[in-house]
């Protein structure tokens, strides 16, 4: 395990079973923690990069079978904000010095290319990041989208377990969600991805293709987190138990491509008290605060009890700790 370790340390590679060593033994995790820390410090520093997150709208085509805004889902009150209504919220976050905005939705098709290219160029009047993360889309919708200013895209692949992804996402297409990811690659995004740890039937030889798959994609940003099951879904009945998996997965993720974003995602904390505080110890250094206005919040309800966080507290912990809140864009600058 030590050998393994310091391979991934010194080289920024592992094979599939060293990978699997590293996930199937947790007397060693702390270790990996701590080296993950170490990295993520060597590589992108003591900042802290905050992206205002804004959710306009939980009306979705897709059945996932994890989420709860999920088109079967009956039990939830669906909204759609108007873009006037989302460019404000933006212009809140931006004059309170965010320096990206992270635009979410479910896979809603009533926000075509356009009429998100028009939202896209009023927020980029001022001088921030857009970051996308709006589903599956054609190649050229990227590229309208693209060409109005958006700078990044965050499209996950959850698994990469092929059988276990037709499972869990009926009517979609594997080889689709791939090709979606690889366009924008092509178009010049910052590329973001990740994968759901605690998913039915999952392996941890199957974790660790996925954490390949991020590698061989050289992905921009990765974001993972715990499955949190939700009552509103077929996997209402399993357990949230995968936190410490879900640390590790992107603690040995950090090692092996120690310049990219990594956010210590908000399902971190909803099922650890302090979820993100100890993933930004473990390899992650970016933070989604939810700027999503208080009337639809509760709405965007992928999974339940999604916890809200006082940031001005944290920053105080932050400079105790040596983080520092970043003042950029916190683009990833390739170091190796």
């Amino acid at each position: 395990m030590d050998k393994i370790l310091e391979k991934a340390i010194k080289t920024h590679h592992l094979s599939k079973m060293e990978i699997i060593e590293l996930l199937g033994n947790n007397n060693f995790d702390n270790n990996i923690f701590a080296a993950a820390d170490n990295v993520r410090k060597k590589y992108v520093g003591n900042e802290i990069h905050l992206r205002a997150l804004i959710e306009f709208s939980n009306i979705c085509k897709q059945n996932c079978f994890y989420c709860g805004v999920r088109a079967a889902n009956q039990n939830i009150e669906r909204y759609r904000m108007v873009p006037d209504g989302i460019i404000t919220l933006a212009q809140n976050a931006i004059n309170k010095g965010y320096k990206t905005i992270v635009l979410q939705s479910a896979e809603d098709d009533y926000y075509t290319a356009e009429i998100l290219a028009d939202i896209i160029k009023e927020i980029k009047k001022n001088d921030v990041a857009v970051t996308l993360s709006i589903g599956e889309r054609s190649f050229n919708e990227y590229k309208i989208m693209k060409e109005a200013g958006a700078d990044r895209f965050l499209l996950r692949i959850e698994t990469t377990d092929r059988e276990l992804y037709k499972k869990l996402h009926p009517n979609m297409d594997y080889n689709n969600r791939v090709e979606c990811i690889e366009n924008m690659k092509k178009l010049g995004y910052e590329t973001g991805t990740g994968c759901l740890v605690g998913l039915p039937n999952q392996t941890i030889e199957s974790l660790a293709d996925d954490i390949l798959f991020f590698k061989e994609l050289d992905a921009d940003m990765v974001g993972l987190g715990p499955l949190i099951p939700h009552k509103d879904t077929p996997l209402k009945n399993m357990t949230a138990d995968s936190f410490w998996l879900s640390l590790k997965v992107m603690a040995i993720t950090r090692l092996l491509m120690p310049d990219i974003n990594i956010p210590a995602t908000t399902a971190m904390e909803t099922i650890h008290p302090n979820g993100r505080i100890i993933a930004l110890q473990s390899g992650a250094n970016v933070l989604m605060p939810n700027f999503t206005d208080e009337s639809h919040r509760s709405q965007y309800e992928i999974y339940p009890g999604k916890k809200s966080v006082d940031y001005t507290k944290l920053e105080e912990t932050f400079n105790k700790t040596g983080r520092t809140i970043s003042k950029s864009k916190g683009f990833r600058q390739k170091t190796i």
